[in-house]
């Protein structure tokens, strides 16, 4: 099923304009500036007969919200959330200017046209064409073009479900990330994002001795402590949990007899993994295991002076049932002896794992649409190794996923590598078919 020429096109547009907002959200509270992408995205809704509402809790991290409201109180409400930030850019890296927007071979480049700014682009076109098209549901459809997803949610989805949850209330929530294709041994399937590993990033504060930098022997320097302290980490491989979502996507792998069942015995499984592409085994890896990445560290005053305090951040991710409490066990364990010497706190508010039942109305609707698109292909539960804001939604009993549809052109291993990486781009026929497929969704569920 082809996607939509004007969809594409109008997705196309609003993509490449998102981009060039170049809303980077490097954590601090005073980033990100989504009030770029927000008034863009009030603009282009405006004068489709829509209630919009804008929410501000900093200056600059402004949030949009658009409604058509349902006929029905009593029929179900569905949530389109896009966000509109995007992470920092090493742009030396690039092939092509990382905030160009530029189109080039059917592909639009640029930070954020994976993560997520394709799927929000392509939400808000569906969600004005069905305004202006005169869609009048029996249950109420809402967009949301949210900040600071890339740094847990704090000023965006986490605070509107605090303060503002009577607005953006929903029954089912679509947002990132899923309906990639991905070839296996045993067929085509179409990964949907119905569960997400938890949120548990520390701060680790390695304490030395300060002293002048030209007698470093014996020195108690906090810099090198912090080193074996990364280290450590980095060696550190806690024991394997083999749930629901890793056992259905082994059944896609298409593995046989002992290799199949290395895979699926907690033992094993470090080795099987060991031995797989390397795509393939950074996803398997973080899907069956907390996850330990020390990825920034400060510290140092000055050349000749021995830094007797470094601070070093840690992105921790969780497996389903895990604890804040399981994170500092894991951690201490890591460290060994050197967990006296390193004070820990949480550098953001911790989050749990989380998922959605799959037997919804939602959940069909989505599958029939992949088979649709891809005929013959099998759609797979699939677990998102990082977090979204559908875990806010999910904690006041909402049933989320993360849904899109892609063509063929980047496979499931690809498309994970663009993920904050180098080169970040997207082709336009799957700009057409996500529009579509919002469209698809929205008239199935709600009329």
């Amino acid at each position: 099923m082809p996607a939509d020429r004007d969809l594409t096109g109008a997705t196309t547009e609003l993509l490449q304009t998102m981009i060039r907002n170049a809303c980077v959200n490097d954590g601090t509270p005073s980033s990100g500036e989504e009030v770029r992408n927000a008034d863009l995205l009030t603009s282009y809704l405006e004068g489709s007969g829509l209630d919009l509402d804008r929410h501000e809790p900093l200056p600059g991290r402004r949030s949009v919200l658009a409604t058509i409201e349902g006929s029905d109180p009593s029929a179900p409400t569905l949530l389109l959330l896009g966000h509109t930030d995007v992470v920092p850019v090493s742009p030396d890296d690039w092939r092509e200017d990382p905030f160009g927007g530029e189109l080039i071979d059917g592909e639009v480049w640029g930070r954020g046209a994976v993560d997520m700014l394709n799927l929000t682009s392509s939400m808000a076109v569906a969600f004005r064409h069905l305004a202006s098209s005169g869609f009048r549901p029996r249950g109420t459809l809402k967009f949301l073009g949210v900040a600071d997803e890339e740094a847990g949610g704090t000023w965006g989805a986490g605070w509107l479900v605090d303060n503002e949850w009577d607005q953006v209330r929903a029954d089912y929530v679509l947002t990132e990330s899923g309906g990639i294709p991905t070839d296996t041994p045993a067929g085509r399937r179409i990964v949907m994002m119905s569960g997400e590993k938890g949120i548990g990033w520390r701060r680790l504060t390695v304490h030395g001795t300060p002293g002048h930098g030209s007698m470093p022997y014996a020195a108690d320097n906090a810099l090198i402590t912090t080193a074996e302290v990364v280290r450590r980490l980095a060696a550190y491989t806690p024991t394997p949990q083999l749930g629901e979502h890793w056992r259905a996507y082994v059944d896609a792998l298409g593995a046989e007899g002992d290799a199949r069942a290395a895979l699926l015995e907690p033992a094993r499984l470090d080795e099987a993994i060991a031995g797989m592409e390397p795509r393939i085994a950074k996803y398997c890896h973080a899907t069956t295991h907390t996850t330990f990445s020390p990825n920034v560290v400060h510290g140092g005053t000055k050349t000749n002076t021995i830094p007797d305090r470094i601070e070093l951040e840690v992105d921790i991710r969780t497996l389903p049932g895990q604890t804040d409490a399981d994170v500092d066990t894991m951690l201490t364990e890591a460290l060994g002896d050197l967990a006296a010497r390193v004070d820990v706190a949480a550098a953001v508010p911790p989050r749990p794992a989380s998922a959605s039942a799959m037997d919804t109305p939602l959940w069909d609707v989505l599958t029939e649409r992949a088979e649709a698109v891809h005929p013959g292909a099998e759609v797979l539960p699939f677990m998102l190794t990082g977090g979204t804001d559908a875990a806010f939604f999910r904690e006041k009993g909402a049933i989320a996923y993360g849904a899109g549809m892609f063509s063929a052109k980047a496979c499931l291993a690809e498309f994970q590598s663009r993920f904050h990486g180098h080169d970040e781009r997207i082709d336009t026929e799957s700009l057409g078919l996500s529009a579509n497929l919002w469209i698809d969704v929205a008239e199935s569920l709600l009329t």
